[in-house]
């Protein structure tokens, strides 16, 4: 990898828990340049506007993203074992450890009522994210976990809302239950899609 090339996944690697604590908007040339010890002049060599920058922010997020959630709960079994797999790494992901939490959640307050280049990329991660957790339902179904009648753009929705709710109550409320609530809902969740009864138990 060419000295150029590092120097950009640093700067957008800084760039990325920066967006997490400060939002996309707060996301400046001169703010990162002073984080990082860089000179402002050097970053505009990398990225031509502010606008540019938080695409591209965007885009080196859904690479960590994937390489952190994504890839490490397709290694597991097929089927509901990776539906939870997908749980458990999206908790990892956005946990109180994370600096700023989910970078993804906070852009999203940002800009669910704007238009731009900036909140299509936004969205365009947050439907693969969607269909993602879709298919893994899918293949649930295909592989006699899940009912068939469940309905995978449903189950979808609500594993998102547990997982949205997760982080509101840790990083804002810093309940210290978060996860295990967050668990306990997935679990009824699960159950539900295996035709059984609410689990009280942790599950993901």
């Amino acid at each position: 990898m060419s000295r150029a090339l590092r120097t950009r996944d640093r700067i957008l690697e800084g760039a990325i828990d920066l967006a997490a604590q400060l939002g996309l908007e707060g996301l400046s040339l001169g703010h990162l340049a002073e984080r990082l010890g860089l000179s402002k002049s050097g970053l505009y060599a990398h990225f031509g506007s502010k606008e540019d920058l938080q695409i591209q922010v965007l885009g080196a997020a859904a690479e960590r993203f994937v390489d952190e959630v994504v890839r490490p709960a397709l290694e597991e079994p097929r089927g509901a074992p990776r539906v939870a797999a997908l749980c458990e790494r999206w908790l990892a992901w956005a946990s109180t450890g994370r600096s700023g939490g989910c970078v993804f959640v906070a852009a999203g307050t940002e800009l669910d009522d704007r238009s731009g280049p900036v909140r299509d990329a936004l969205e365009a991660t947050q439907r693969a994210w969607l269909e993602t957790l879709a298919r893994a339902c899918r293949i649930a179904q295909e592989e006699g976990h899940y009912e068939q009648g469940v309905d995978p753009r449903q189950f979808a929705f609500e594993l998102q809302g547990i997982l949205f709710s997760f982080h509101h109550q840790a990083r804002l409320l810093r309940d210290p239950e978060a996860a295990n609530r967050a668990r306990r809902a997935f679990g009824d969740l699960d159950a539900r899609a295996r035709g059984g009864a609410s689990s009280r138990e942790p599950s993901c």
